[in-house]
């Protein structure tokens, strides 16, 4: 299933970095930056965090809020964010239920079909909107300029 603007963005729940449990619904009323990554601390995943991190105050201003999500769990999840200084949280996705929901796990294509054997995630951007709904699919994004990607969007 490939996910496009206009489509209704599926609903989710999980824990997020705090320990807390996050829902498509606690985002309702303003953006989404909702990202998909293989793999905590990595090279390209930490250059893509790092850009979301540094320029969050500008993508809330706009009105948006951050979510990352791939499929490790909650304790990986902090020491990444802990690392990094992360500001904003990371959904902990370890039975790849929302990955399979969006088409981040288990997309097409020969390398989307082995990371979906260990449990990774493509590297995709949704932006959805007040309403729940996609407004842009990044999915190709540019890790080190990541954030200027979203913000041209939103």
């Amino acid at each position: 299933m490939t996910l496009k603007p206009g489509d209704t963005a599926p609903d989710f729940e999980g824990l997020a970095t705090d320990g807390t449990r996050v829902s498509l619904k606690d985002f309702r009323g303003r953006k989404l930056v909702m990202y998909f990554y293989p793999m905590d601390d990595t090279p390209g995943c930490t250059k893509q965090a790092c850009s979301l991190r540094d320029h969050n105050k500008d993508i809330a201003a706009k009105g948006a809020a951050i979510l990352g999500v791939s499929t490790q769990d909650e304790a990986s999840h902090r020491k990444f964010t802990e690392k990094y200084k992360l500001n904003f949280p990371l959904l902990a996705d370890r039975d790849g239920k929302v990955g399979r929901a969006y088409g981040t796990i288990g997309g097409g294509g020969l390398l989307s079909a082995a990371k979906a054997l260990i449990g990774m995630a493509d590297r995709v951007t949704f932006v959805i909107d007040e309403e729940g709904r996609i407004a842009h699919v990044i999915d190709r994004p540019d890790v080190a300029n990541h954030a200027e990607e979203v913000l041209a969007l939103l």
